[in-house]
């Protein structure tokens, strides 16, 4: 379509500007305006028994029924049916426990090579209860017409494709939810591209970036023994059922059209992705709500500001071991500030400045302007929580991905890491002391912070947006990258590498066999010569 405007003699005036700009955008508007979805019908499933991941995964369900589409989620966190909600309660399958002491902690998930095998076990597990489950059998039904009745499933990965058994099933789009900024042991086998370990920083790794050669060499074995870990694993449990084995080793997986991660670049370094997975980093923040009475008064008659500490809702602090604890006691008690500690349990010799609970409104507590820090294990929901709110961070990160998420937050500038075995009174309190009084930690968080809610469109939007997209194009075949399609030594090029290495043997081959007659048939020339000349 042509639109074409004239002036009087080539001059306009401004009314005459805004009624043009007017027109156009009426005339435009509707072609740029992709068509409507209607009401789309979802399952999802959420296949681990961690708040924080429920929490993110919830927080994207609700984008969708807010507009207007339908879900049926399988659950172990059930809240509640609402308007085009419906939840399907799976918490009898789990059987994780929830509160887990310190010790056990650092001695079972501390180290990949302990808590890789552990979670593919796991997942496996979650897999079998719950498409044994006679609730998903029959969601998972065909209906009378041949049909599904979804339009797409929706999935946390954890640490097996059998999660995306049901997708494969009824032949639908399928969709992940990543409540990590990624999973680097995975994405080769869902995205088809593995994270480049010079520039990427494996999801364990205790770094933001692998500057130094130590850390790109380190990052490299890492994320090569992650992804044999795990594929051994599966391979090992698969041929244990092989005998009877289970539906989700029979179909082969389907790639998700689109992988929404808990990430953004403002907290995370830099890197190449495909246009599939989209970054909705803080998906799961809502607007702050009023403190409860007590807590509400109990940090604003802090004139000095109010310090928060929580080591997350999996890991109980009351079975830090006694000397970590007095190591905290001591040094909180010398500080100016008040203390919010999340603490099971009762606490001996609680400093006078101290609030114990077994719970606290985290977020709303971060977002009051008078929270001048946040000592914190470096749980992805806390620490998108703290950068929103512009708050420093003392991080004692313990497993999984913990160590990274501290590592970000001490690249941009907002944060001090410790190992939680080796603090001491001294170092704890030094440590405080120095986010506290050098203005820099503050100053950086609120740039980081800055970043983060500087967006065109809120993460809400996203999901909706990409949601109807994968539906209106069908899959959406075309994001899919070819790699998908190559072996692993197509991947990496190893099949052209050893033809390149081939054909410059030949070559040198030729070359030395040409120059080997050449020489030969030189020193004959040479040798006929002589008689000659005598």
């Amino acid at each position: 379509m042509w639109i074409v405007f004239g002036g009087r003699g080539g001059h306009d005036d401004g009314r005459t500007s805004a009624s043009r700009l007017l027109l156009l955008l009426l005339v435009a508007g509707p072609l740029a305006t992709p068509p409507p979805v209607d009401g789309l019908i979802v399952l999802a499933v959420e296949t681990i028994a961690g708040k924080s991941h429920w929490n993110f995964m919830r927080a994207m369900l609700r984008s969708l029924t807010d507009a207007g589409h339908a879900v049926t989620v399988f659950t172990p966190f059930p809240d509640g049916d609402r308007d085009n909600y419906t939840e399907v309660d799976t918490s009898a399958a789990f059987r994780m426990k929830l509160d887990v002491d310190l010790a056990e902690v650092l001695k079972k998930f501390a180290e990949p090579s302990s808590i890789l095998p552990l979670i593919v076990t796991v997942s496996r597990s979650l897999c079998d209860a719950i498409f044994r489950d006679d609730r998903m059998v029959a969601a998972m039904r065909p209906r009378s017409d041949g049909g599904s009745g979804y339009d797409m499933v929706i999935v946390e990965p954890v640490g097996s494709e059998c999660v995306s058994h049901a997708a494969t099933a009824m032949g639908l789009p399928l969709v992940f939810v990543v409540p990590s900024p990624m999973i680097s042991h995975f994405e080769g086998a869902f995205l088809g591209h593995v994270p480049n370990p010079a520039v990427v920083s494996h999801l364990m790794a205790g770094h933001a970036v692998p500057r130094s050669f130590v850390q790109r060499f380190g990052n490299a074995v890492l994320l090569a023994y992650s992804v044999f870990a795990v594929r051994y694993a599966e391979w090992s449990l698969k041929r244990e059922a092989a005998a009877a084995p289970k539906p989700f080793d029979v179909l082969e997986p389907v790639r998700p059209s689109a992988v929404f991660v808990n990430s953004h670049f403002a907290t995370e370094a830099s890197r190449p992705l495909p246009p599939n997975v989209v970054q909705v980093g803080g998906l799961h923040l809502e607007q702050p709500k009023s403190l409860p009475s007590d807590i509400l008064e109990f940090i604003n008659e802090s004139s000095h500001g109010v310090i928060y500490f929580t080591f997350g809702s999996v890991v109980k602090m009351s079975t830090m071991p006694n000397y970590i604890q007095k190591s905290f006691k001591e040094a909180l008690a010398q500080v100016s500030q008040r203390v919010l500690w999340k603490y099971e349990g009762e606490m001996e010799d609680v400093p006078p400045n101290v609030m114990i609970k077994k719970w606290f409104p985290q977020r709303d507590i971060l977002m009051h302007p008078n929270v001048k820090l946040f000592i914190s294990h470096g749980g992805i929901s806390g620490v998108y929580e703290t950068v929103d709110a512009g708050v420093p961070v003392l991080g004692f990160p313990l497993f999984y991905d913990q160590h990274r998420n501290i590592a970000n937050l001490v690249d941009a500038g907002m944060a001090i890491s410790m190992k939680l075995l080796s603090v001491s009174t001294v170092i704890v309190l030094n440590s405080i002391l120095e986010l506290i009084n050098n203005e820099k930690y503050s100053i950086n968080a609120k740039i980081t912070s800055a970043r983060l809610k500087d967006r065109p469109i809120s993460p809400e939007k996203l999901i909706v947006y990409w949601t109807e997209y994968i539906h209106r194009h069908k899959g959406v075949p075309h994001l899919k990258s070819h790699a998908l399609n190559l072996t692993w030594y197509q991947y990496f090029l190893l099949d052209v590498i050893a033809a390149i290495f081939i054909l410059s043997l030949i070559f040198l081959f030729v070359c030395y066999t040409i120059i080997k007659i050449i020489y030969k048939n030189s020193l004959k020339f040479l040798h006929n010569l002589k008689p000659k000349s005598e």
